[in-house]
């Protein structure tokens, strides 16, 4: 018979009465005091559980002295029997840990075909969605979802029209404000101010008509007003969600989310809330009027709101994602830059496609000019500016940046055209007089959005960490 921890037959043989496994009575009984188990099936023992085995075995001599080879056997059985219980002891560590890495690698599968699973539906509903109309019946132009019958609400046609005939006969004979800024003082702008590091994530800014106040938000789901006089946060408001695009309508503060949630905030209290959009939104536009708003989302549709109400008033599905949105400056077309390379120009009044330009890739930014004639279009990942004729429906100009333009706006007058981007801002003119296009600034400040402020007498820059900078003159 053998010892079940050594191997070997042992000197002074036992039996586990639980078990009946045979053990050296020495190495039991030091596994015994450490673990109180039995080393074999893992059940609790004790010594009282065994039985001593009667077996031949020869008589050991007295112990010798340290110096002779009986003695040196000796040391060397008992750092034998200490490998043995301590071989014994891993072989049993491991086989648990096997178990366990077993497990561990089970549930991990099972995990991933989980979020496979879900990653799959999630794509199944969002394609369902796109070819579903408001009235739950198939589209019939392919994933497209535009709604027949759908128009505005009569009061926001009435105010559509009426700002139309009134800006249509006014806007190109208005002369450029005294106030404004010159060629030569663009020119000179460099970073006056920069704030600390505000919200991190942060997409958009938008500064309001004074010019003072900058709204900005982060992807920690707060936005915040920045007082640019005080160069300071002066109210911030809780939106519950990343920040994915920011407006100011008059003193009213406009956020969209990644949740596809738009947001109206006044005097610092959310006044509106609305969730149309299944997706994330990512961009906001304001009608000329001031009482329309616009959204538009990744769930391919754009939104017009009724401010003055605080209710939705038409949502248009379209056959592809969309990531900008701008108003014409009579307020009679709507444009939208898809995923898809279009800019897509829509009729405010009934929401029909009048027309779709093609650009090179997805649109990153769609800004009208106040001439009415043009519009500036940037593709993501592009260093360049194109812009369109509506009349011509054809592009007519590529403005180089040298960096990539994440941002573009237009002044007041539409002489001036802010860009943005990681490698910095830079304004581009054109003449009237001459027909040129010049480029009176350059600057090296890194910014993922740009907006005019008072008079176009300085440029407010926002960077990926949240720090707004402001460049003017010294």
């Amino acid at each position: 018979m053998l010892c079940a921890i050594s191997g070997e037959a042992p000197q002074v043989p036992v039996a586990s009465a639980k078990s009946g496994n045979v053990f050296e009575k020495r190495l039991i009984e030091a596994y015994i005091s450490e673990h109180g188990k039995d080393p074999v099936t893992n059940e609790d023992l004790s010594t009282d559980d065994l039985v001593e085995l009667k077996a031949s075995r020869t008589v050991r001599p007295r112990p010798p002295t340290l110096t002779s080879i009986p003695s040196l056997l000796s040391v060397f059985q008992n750092e034998w029997d200490a490998l043995a219980l301590e071989t014994h002891t891993l072989r049993q560590h491991l086989t648990q840990t096997r178990q366990e890495l077993s497990r561990a690698l089970y549930e991990h599968d099972a995990a991933v075909r989980v979020i496979t699973r879900l990653s799959r539906e999630r794509d199944e509903a969002r394609q369902a969605l796109s070819r579903i109309n408001v009235n739950g019946a198939p589209a019939s132009n392919g994933d497209t979802m535009e709604v027949d019958g759908q128009e505005l609400p009569g009061n926001l046609v009435a105010k559509v029209e009426a700002v139309q005939e009134k800006l249509s006969k006014t806007r190109r004979k208005r002369a450029v404000p005294e106030d404004w800024a010159t060629t030569d003082v663009i020119s000179n702008f460099t970073p006056t101010q920069k704030s600390k590091p505000l919200y991190t994530g942060a997409r958009a800014i938008s500064v309001d008509a004074s010019g003072d106040l900058a709204l900005v938000g982060g992807s920690d789901g707060t936005a915040g007003i920045f007082s640019i006089s005080q160069n300071n946060l002066v109210q911030e408001l809780p939106v519950g969600s990343p920040v994915t695009e920011a407006l100011w309508a008059g003193s009213k503060a406009i956020v969209g989310t990644s949740s596809g949630i738009v947001k109206v905030f006044e005097n610092g209290v959310e006044v509106s809330s609305f969730s149309g959009h299944a997706g994330a939104v990512t961009a906001l536009a304001l009608h000329p009027s001031g009482d329309i708003l616009a959204s538009v989302g990744v769930d391919k549709s754009y939104i017009f709101y009724d401010l003055a109400s605080s209710a939705q008033a038409l949502q248009i599905f379209t056959d592809s994602a969309l990531n900008t949105a701008q108003f014409h400056p009579d307020g009679h077309l709507f444009a939208a830059g898809g995923a898809d390379g279009q800019i897509k120009l829509y009729e405010m009044k009934s929401g029909a496609n009048a027309a779709n330009f093609d650009a090179t890739g997805p649109l990153k930014a769609v800004e009208f000019s106040e001439n009415g004639i043009w519009v500036a279009a940037a593709v993501k990942g592009s260093t360049s500016v194109s812009i369109w004729d509506l009349r011509k429906a054809s592009q007519i100009k590529v403005l180089e940046t040298g960096g990539q333009v994440t941002s573009v706006r237009w002044d007041y007058t539409g002489q001036y055209l802010a860009t943005a981007g990681p490698t910095g801002v830079a304004v581009q003119q054109y003449s009237k007089s001459s027909k040129e296009w010049s480029e009176p600034l350059r600057s090296a400040v890194p910014a993922v959005s740009v907006d005019w402020g008072s008079s176009a007498q300085s440029l407010v820059s926002l960077d990926g960490e949240g720090a707004i900078t402001v460049l003017g003159s010294a």
